[in-house]
């Protein structure tokens, strides 16, 4: 079995203007302050002589590539996507950097912020526009039923916020 996987599909080109920067001070910093560290690391460890067996050279030139390639993938994500930074007309509806709170059938509820593929992080409560769940909620409205499927089933929840950050 060979190591060759096929390319994830490309999200959506959507990003919120707080994850644009976060994206930029990545960037920054894999550049301005890591990567000079890490090729100072490796400059004084291939100052020791034999670099074939020195871990810091080795471990070092590793990270040196791992620092390159996710600065050339954060370039070009940056120059490709766009950032939505205005709030949409119809406030009643979920819409892109909406932040939705759904209540199940138990009175449990649950807060979510949908954002772009690149900046979601669901323990903070941030899902993906792409997510199942996202796709599930965008275009509806205030008190909506909307069905999602959890695993191997389906569960109810209602919509009962819709708020977008000023």
């Amino acid at each position: 079995m060979g190591r060759w996987r096929p390319p994830r599909p490309r999200g959506s080109r959507y990003i919120t203007a707080e994850g644009a920067q976060r994206m930029r001070a990545e960037v920054k910093h894999l550049w301005e302050e890591e990567r000079p560290r890490v090729t100072q690391a490796v400059s004084d460890a291939a100052k020791l002589g034999d670099r074939s067996e020195n871990a810091d050279y080795i471990y070092g030139k590793k990270r040196l590539r791992e620092i390159d390639s996710r600065v050339r993938f954060l370039t070009k994500r940056l120059e490709e996507i766009s950032v939505v930074d205005r709030i949409p007309d119809d406030k009643e509806k979920v819409f892109f950097g909406a932040w939705v709170t759904l209540e199940d059938d138990e009175g449990e509820s649950v807060c979510y912020r949908i954002v772009g593929p690149d900046e979601f992080d669901v323990k903070a409560g941030l899902i993906s526009m792409d997510s199942p769940v996202a796709r599930a909620l965008l275009g509806r409205k205030l008190d909506d039923e909307v069905d999602i499927r959890q695993g191997e089933k389906w569960q109810t929840f209602y919509i009962t916020d819709i708020r977008y950050e000023e």
